[in-house]
């Protein structure tokens, strides 16, 4: 594509010193404007990968992949359908649960919580709330009593601790001549989990499936079935293999069923800020527009006397294409190596601000989770990478051409 004497030229002229020291600025800065567009768009692209990746392992690891349900509302004969499922080669394991509402009452202090009846030799199969645990242990949700788990937003925000007595209220009551009277009972907590997602540690409580059975009255029954598979990328296919194998009743929702809007949202996110930051580096790489046609100004004598050498119009192109692509080059490299570095160590970059500054910038309460994650992916600093460079490349056509169309005798009059 370049022959020797393009690149020997082209190179020299990168090399030597400018006349005008504005020239070297501008190029200067058109360099480092495509650097830090490149590192920003590494580091906002690999956090919202972060972001989308974290989010997505704690609502599984909470939840579930997927999720069986009646069409009737509740079923008993959950250890069949379990067994039924379990046949498929995708499906790891499943687990019973108990879905209701209630709030929870302490010391005064009320709140609302979803009231998840489980299985503790079940449940750490499927999900990973076990590891979550700070305080006590999700076993004693088998005992006898009226135990329960609770988060530690929740725990907080009603000053209860462990071994301290809560009263769990539920809406389906008891109706007497006075009018309806909810349910009552007290659970003593055993528990306190930590899952770094403020949705779930404010108002997710686990009680022992026989006690949530009582609790909702219903007896020998359960709202459904959670599986784990084998790949969470493939339980849309899955699902449709268990609907062909499982009693036309069963209902089937999977983890981006019920998050769908939430990811979509998170993938046109990230697809936006691709866009808009590379704006940021088509104006670093259109400022070399700028640099090269001062520099075709500068070299107009140095232009003639190549064309009077026999150096053609194609020849004198490539060669400011080769001074300005260089130069988008070391932008392109330094911000890609800049970026990299920056993405991998966002996280403590963060943590390290906050303990300076004494506050919290991520919050739990706005951000899902109250810590900043990154997850560099090869295929988005690629494509990154080849977007700038070709950005550059474009911008040197314009100066380049004027450059080849240089008339070696109008620009040697005055010389």
């Amino acid at each position: 594509m370049f022959n020797k004497f393009e690149l020997t030229v082209g190179l020299r002229y990168i090399r030597a010193k400018q006349k005008n020291s504005f020239v070297s600025f501008i190029s200067l800065v058109s360099i480092i404007g495509i650097a830090l567009g490149v590192a920003a768009l590494i580091v906002v692209l690999s956090v919202m990968n972060g972001f989308q990746r974290e989010i997505r392992s704690k609502i599984i690891g909470v939840t579930s992949h997927m999720q069986l349900s009646s069409a009737g509302g509740a079923f008993s004969d959950w250890q069949a359908i379990g067994a039924m499922a379990e046949k498929n080669p995708h499906v790891i394991a499943y687990a019973p649960y108990i879905d209701g509402q209630g709030l929870i009452s302490y010391a005064g202090s009320v709140s609302g919580a979803l009231i998840r009846g489980v299985n503790p030799n079940y449940e750490p199969k499927v999900n990973d709330i076990t590891k979550s645990i700070t305080a006590g242990n999700f076993q004693s949700l088998n005992e006898s009593g009226f135990n329960v788990v609770i988060g530690k937003d929740l725990a907080r925000m009603l000053g209860a601790g462990m071994g301290d007595k809560l009263t769990v209220i539920t809406p389906d009551g008891q109706i007497t001549p006075a009018g309806m009277i909810p349910r009552l009972k007290q659970f003593t907590i055993t528990g306190i989990f930590d899952t770094h997602m403020q949705e779930y540690d404010s108002s997710l409580v686990f009680i022992g499936l026989n006690q949530a059975q009582i609790l909702f009255k219903i007896p020998d029954s359960v709202s459904g079935l959670r599986l784990k598979v084998d790949d969470v990328m493939k339980t849309q296919s899955i699902k449709q293999e268990l609907y062909s194998t499982l009693p036309g009743d069963i209902v089937i929702n999977d983890w981006i069923d019920q998050h769908q809007n939430y990811f979509a949202a998170v993938a046109m996110e990230k697809k936006m800020m691709f866009v808009i930051l590379s704006l940021i580096i088509a104006v670093a790489a259109f400022n070399l527009v700028s640099t090269l046609v001062m520099t075709v100004n500068d070299k107009k004598s140095d232009i003639a006397i190549l064309r009077t050498m026999g150096a053609t119009q194609t020849s004198i192109m490539k060669i400011f294409m080769i001074q300005g692509g260089i130069s988008g080059i070391i932008g392109t490299l330094s911000g890609t190596i800049l970026g990299v570095i920056l993405a991998y160590f966002i996280g403590d970059i963060v943590h390290g601000i906050e303990l300076i500054t004494h506050t919290k910038l991520i919050s739990g309460d706005v951000y899902l989770i109250d810590y900043l994650p990154s997850e560099i992916e090869f295929s988005d600093v690629a494509s990154i990478f080849v977007i700038s460079i070709l950005l550059s490349i474009a911008a040197t056509v314009y100066p380049s051409r004027s450059a080849a169309k240089t008339n070696p005798a109008e620009a040697l009059r005055y010389e």
